[in-house]
């Protein structure tokens, strides 16, 4: 008998993401009527936005019908138009719950949001049972689907009705058992930019699992028309966009500012479209040059960007693209050291080759590593923290460049007294090319990313541990 007038309500399973809603159905002497997706309010309760594309109806005539159990690769809202289920779910993606089940009846006062890799099955308990279910992507026959027999013995799942009394077929009743089952894997992640210092410093966080891809400008034209077709996009879970346009004072140029546009604002746009559409988490890094640099005090998340030049412009308007995604984590850093040219290695290469430097010392930043920028990005990932803007640098006091190039150095055995601190203005006065205005506060509050858990390293003891490690001392690039 399907209860009535129930209020709207969420009970977790036990199984992560698997969650059971009591749904308000109201009756009279005509029958019933309810609501059986409410999207606002659904998701008010925590239900995931799913974006659901297509509706399905399993019509069952006797009591007894059994089917699954089957695991697809989208999620689900299970519920019942008319008459009663059992119904079982068992985990079968990858991780620490492959196997765990969970089993409840399902009338019309009940629904059930089923995650993506759950295993799902039911029996009816009434006659003319509709099964009905809405999915966040089209049927395909190509997909890639996870079964396990109805009478495995390893989760022994109560049928009501012995599964020798009712109706299955055959195919259910040949699916494996579940130390044969091949679990089904986590959606893709790609990472783009993977060839740049970031890119490369993701890789080696994230390592190389089946559902890891990592794609290069040669692998993924960011800027190509047919970019929306050149992935099964509904296969990919996350997008960790490490690819921009960095060459600051060449923004500056009529050419630099068309390839900055293209890559830091059009690009993004593009994958915030496709992030957007396919239900993807959009990861994308941000730089302190969205801000004028003329604030006291550290910014905060929240502060109103004012970009100086067309680099930070650029960057700007990538992050509005990005803050359009449901899903997203915009992370702004500054200062960022990695394996490949930069700051610390043209010091390294000065000290060694008896060159004094001018080093302008009215900028104030902290240095950030890339692997510690891959390090929080996986962390504000996996720990699924709140969606948006996360400022992650390196910690403790601010420096400035001369600060910096003083501490390599000396961490070289070189007298840091032959490091000259200049002012920006000076620096740059004698350049015969385009040169970008520079914000002179980089400083960036870490408060919000440090209240999820992640801890920044202090950017003074990750200089000295990046140079202890040893660091080739060809090549470099000035500050920025």
């Amino acid at each position: 008998m399907t209860a009535f007038s129930k209020p709207l309500a969420r009970h977790e399973t036990g199984i992560p993401g698997l969650v059971l809603f009591d749904l308000p159905v109201h009756g009279d002497n005509r029958g019933w009527f309810k609501e059986n997706w409410q999207r606002e309010k659904m998701t008010a309760l925590g239900l995931p936005d799913f974006g659901p594309v297509q509706n399905n109806i399993s019509f069952n005539d006797a009591v007894g019908t059994t089917r699954g159990i089957h695991a697809e690769p989208w999620d689900k809202w299970v519920s019942v138009a008319t008459g009663r289920i059992f119904g079982a779910w068992v985990d079968l993606r990858e991780g620490p719950t492959f196997g765990a089940v969970f089993t409840a009846e399902i009338d019309p006062s009940t629904a059930i949001f089923v995650p993506r890799g759950v295993g799902n099955a039911y029996q009816t308990l009434a006659p003319d049972t509709a099964y009905t279910y809405l999915v966040n992507d089209h049927w395909s026959p190509t997909t890639a689907y996870t079964f396990l027999n109805l009478a495995d013995e390893t989760v022994a799942i109560p049928w009501p009705i012995p599964l020798a009394d009712v109706e299955i077929s055959a195919k259910d009743l040949a699916h494996p058992r579940l130390a044969d089952v091949t679990p089904m894997a986590p959606p893709k992640t790609l990472v783009i930019g993977a060839n740049g210092q970031l890119g490369r410093a993701l890789r080696a966080e994230f390592g190389d699992a089946a559902h890891l891809e990592y794609a290069g400008r040669d692998e993924l034209d960011l800027t190509s028309s047919h970019l929306a077709t050149a992935r099964r996009w509904r296969d990919y879970g996350t997008i960790v966009n490490a690819a921009a346009y960095t060459a600051v004072d060449l923004a500056e140029t009529v050419q630099g500012r068309e390839d900055a546009w293209a890559a830091n604002a059009t690009a993004v746009a593009a994958l915030a479209r496709i992030a957007a559409e396919n239900g993807i988490t959009l990861v994308h890094v941000s730089s302190d040059y969205v801000f004028d640099g003329t604030q006291p005090g550290a910014y905060r998340e929240d502060a109103g960007i004012r970009p100086l030049g067309v680099y930070g412009q650029s960057k700007a308007a990538g992050d509005l693209a990005a803050a359009t995604v449901p899903q997203h984590y915009i992370v702004r850093t500054s200062w960022v050291i990695g394996d490949g040219k930069n700051f610390v290695r043209t010091m390294q290469s000065l000290a060694a080759r008896g060159i004094d430097p001018n080093v302008v010392d009215d900028q104030i930043g902290r240095l950030t590593f890339t692997d510690d920028i891959a390090r929080g990005i996986r962390h504000l990932l996996e720990g699924r923290a709140p969606f948006g803007v996360y400022n992650l640098t390196g910690g403790g006091a601010p420096t400035s460049w001369a600060d910096i190039a003083r501490a390599v150095f000396a961490a070289g055995g070189h007298d840091p007294a032959r490091v000259t601190g200049v002012s920006t203005d000076e620096y740059f006065a004698a350049a015969t090319g385009p040169v970008a205005p520079r914000p002179r506060n980089s400083m960036l509050d870490l408060a919000k990313i440090e209240a999820t858990g992640f801890a920044p390293r202090d950017a003074a003891a990750a200089l000295r541990d990046h140079l202890a490690a040893g660091s080739p001392v060809t090549g470099g690039t000035e500050p920025s």
